[in-house]
């Protein structure tokens, strides 16, 4: 994509964003200084309608002055939030894989441990590829999952670990210690976790502490005792279905609210919420509201949490991305506004009020779960934002718009053509697939 010799480059850690569009519906021009928010400057005359001839609706790029860019009405959110990844599990950045076929969650491991010992790329190029997508596409934050196991070890996480010191600029990186092959059935797991959380993992794992492990409480007992001995924050995956999984998370929550941990604990997919009945819901929704555990969701194939009756509860729901082009899934873009419409479309969401509940679930809801601070779109917070091609929040759920811009701590990350930013030639303005920068393949 090129431009006439007198249009300006867009800077790349710009003053002021002007004719932005708020998630509120206001336009307002908002500055800039250190990496943050300063201050949000009403343009009240302009509220209702967008500048014609630029920006959005002319389907151009928006246009640059001297430490300024004005978006043409474009609508600005704060930086998307990844709420559950794997990085270390995606096969972007290496040839197509045929999706190996499985029925139970044993098979699902056995055939990734066989694949991922003949993938022919290593974890951080793979890893690599995914970020930079996510970064595309307007992602500033995400918690990725990494396997810990008798297999792999911590060769993962510190993969993992390398990705996120390269990606501190424009990407914040939570790394979960987790026991894909269970942790009391898997000799030498327990201890294998201590080490992830003294080696740079944020957050421990656990994995069906009965469907899997069949020790609920000797799995639990290991994943709390090592959160609160090491002070970190606590990520199940849990798949068990029905009244196994709903008693599961009772007992999930009890512990929480015993140790003191709510807000730092998630169980993530608990598919069981979307398979009993309202009483068993209510009950469970009503023990994980007053613990202060979250539900992670990314929308799955078969049953979903019941997203509105969780929030009426009071219980926080957010969303994640989950498995992306990977030995589990064939799927998976990284666009976290296509999984706010998977969500929606799985759950029901229709409304303007509730396509804006979807997008609080991969922007403040998310945030908040994963503890991030600084955190939004107000003076103060942290210039982590995406400019997006529409006119309000429910059409950016819905309609699978453009990302024009990303900013990570006040600094342009993506999406630009190569001629306004030589130090970013991977990124395009589409968002699509890039390859790795010069000198990080």
């Amino acid at each position: 994509m090129s431009h006439p010799a007198d249009t300006p480059s867009i800077p790349l850690a710009p003053e002021v964003l002007r004719n932005a569009t708020l998630p509120d519906g206001r336009r307002a021009d908002i500055h800039l200084a250190d990496g943050r928010v300063t201050a949000l400057v009403d343009q009240p005359d302009k509220a209702d309608r967008l500048d014609t001839g630029r920006g959005l609706d002319s389907g151009r790029r928006p246009t640059a002055g001297p430490g300024s860019i004005d978006l043409g009405g474009a609508l600005v959110l704060p930086a998307l939030v990844d709420g559950h990844a794997h990085l270390d599990k995606t096969l972007l950045g290496a040839p197509w894989q045929p999706h190996p076929t499985s029925a139970t969650l044993r098979e699902h491991i056995a055939n990734e441990r066989a694949l991922r010992a003949v993938a022919g790329v290593p974890v951080a190029d793979r890893a690599t590829a995914l970020a930079h997508r996510m970064v595309s596409l307007g992602t500033g934050h995400v918690r990725s999952h990494v396997d810990i196991d008798p297999d792999v070890r911590l060769d993962g996480l510190h993969a993992l670990v390398e990705v996120r010191e390269k990606f501190r600029d424009r990407l914040g990186i939570q790394i979960v210690a987790f026991p894909q092959s269970g942790v009391v059935t898997a000799p030498g797991v327990a201890d294998l976790l201590d080490a992830a959380l003294s080696e740079g993992a944020d957050l421990i794992g656990g994995l069906d502490p009965a469907g899997f492990d069949e020790d609920v409480d000797g799995q639990l007992d290991i994943v709390f005792g090592l959160a609160e001995r090491h002070g970190a924050g606590i990520d199940i995956h849990l798949h068990d279905g029905g009244v196994t999984g709903t008693r599961q998370l009772r007992h999930i929550a009890q512990r929480t609210a015993a140790l003191g941990l709510g807000g730092t604990v998630t169980v993530s997919h608990a598919y069981a919420l979307g398979e009993v009945d309202a009483t068993e819901l209510d009950r469970t929704a009503t023990a994980l509201a007053s613990a202060g555990v979250a539900i992670m969701t990314n929308g799955p194939r078969h049953s979903m949490p019941p997203v509105l009756r969780l929030r009426d509860h009071g219980v926080r729901v957010f969303a994640g991305s989950d498995n992306i082009r990977d030995t589990w899934w064939p799927y998976g873009t990284a666009d976290m506004l296509e999984r706010a419409t998977v969500i929606g479309l799985q759950g029901d969401l229709m409304t303007d009020p509730e396509l804006r509940h979807a997008a609080s679930m991969i922007t403040d809801e998310a945030a908040a779960a994963l503890g991030l601070t600084g955190y939004g779109l107000a003076p103060g917070c942290r210039a982590d934002l995406v400019v997006i091609a529409a006119r309000g929040v429910p059409e950016a759920v819905a309609a699978h718009p453009r990302r024009l811009l990303v900013l990570h701590g006040g600094r342009v990350v993506g999406p630009a053509p190569e001629t306004d930013f030589p130090e970013f030639p991977a990124l395009s303005v589409t968002g699509g697939d890039a390859p790795a920068p010069q000198g990080e393949r």
